[in-house]
């Protein structure tokens, strides 16, 4: 089992996947201004061609934030969204959206 855990560490790490970066709710929810015409004030997007952010894990979040940074996931208004916020900002907005009220899983 250590050995299991050891690999997988090793692998995630070299993938440059790490755990989620650390994020202040309050500090994005102060931050979340530009987000709030397409996908509500909550995340939870009053318009269905809008993604909903509520709820979602904050790894995704924060992730697809850096990808739409990065320019590996291609999209003109979110690549403009991103362009001058910081990892802090990043991950303070994932970790705001993923504290609210939406999305619900079942197991």
């Amino acid at each position: 089992m250590k050995k299991t855990v050891l690999i997988l560490s090793i692998a995630v790490t070299s993938l440059g996947l790490q755990a989620h970066a650390e994020g202040n709710p309050e500090a994005g929810r102060a931050k979340s201004n530009s987000c709030v015409a397409c996908h509500g004030a909550d995340g939870n997007s009053p318009v269905a061609m809008f993604p909903k952010l509520a709820g979602q894990e904050q790894d995704y979040l924060y992730h697809s934030l850096r990808a739409y940074k990065s320019g590996k996931r291609k999209n003109p208004i979110m690549g403009g969204q991103v362009a001058n916020l910081s990892d802090a900002d990043m991950a303070d907005l994932a970790a705001y959206f993923a504290a609210q009220h939406g999305l619900s899983v079942r197991y």
